[in-house]
């Protein structure tokens, strides 16, 4: 979990991250969640993208685990079920008005951007919108900040206490080893045996 500062990210994780969303990483400034093994789970992007577009969702959910989960509960429709939530709940409504102003603090400690200046990401606070954006705010942000990525947190088919990435992208050092010794088994050695 992290929240701003970030660490600096590493060639590595840009790799895994361009491996786990079928494109390029861009605009990442941090890793602000990890899979039990290392691998990104949610990245934090800048708030206004090289090419100038505004982009205000800071949290981005990349695990593909995560993803795919979060996807499987938005097609049950339970965005409506937590709206509703929502509606009859003053806890509820505080906690997310709370969390809504964590992001946009968040975000505004890296980098002010008029156009999303009162925006933040999944609907926050008045409507569930997006459970991706909200799951990725929880898992940066830890336990209690989000109570939607917490819940959809709990009913996910993911958790991020187990790894089931596989292996999306090894290293690069790593990647060649393997190559050289697949090409040492195909010659014979030097001895002529």
């Amino acid at each position: 979990m992290s929240t701003p500062p970030f660490a600096p990210v590493t060639e590595h994780d840009v790799r895994v991250v361009t491996a786990q969303l079928s494109r390029p990483a861009r605009d990442v400034i941090g890793i602000a969640a990890r899979c039990a093994c290392g691998n990104p789970t949610v990245v934090a992007t800048k708030p206004r993208l090289g090419d100038g577009t505004p982009f205000p969702t800071l949290y981005y959910l990349c695990h593909p685990g995560a993803t795919a989960a979060v996807s499987t509960l938005e097609a049950t429709g339970v965005m409506a079920e937590y709206t509703d939530l929502l509606a009859e709940s003053d806890d509820l409504r505080a906690r997310y008005t709370a969390a809504h102003e964590a992001y946009l603090a968040d975000r505004e400690s890296i980098e002010h951007v008029d156009e999303i200046a009162h925006v933040t990401a999944g609907g926050m606070p008045e409507r569930v919108k997006c459970l991706h954006a909200l799951v990725g705010h929880a898992l940066a942000a830890g336990p209690g900040v989000n109570p939607f990525g917490d819940l959809a947190l709990e009913r996910a088919a993911w958790s991020p206490e187990v790894c089931v990435c596989g292996d999306l992208v090894g290293d690069a050092e790593g990647e060649a080893a393997a190559q050289a010794e697949a090409e040492d088994t195909r010659r014979p050695d030097a001895s002529g045996s």
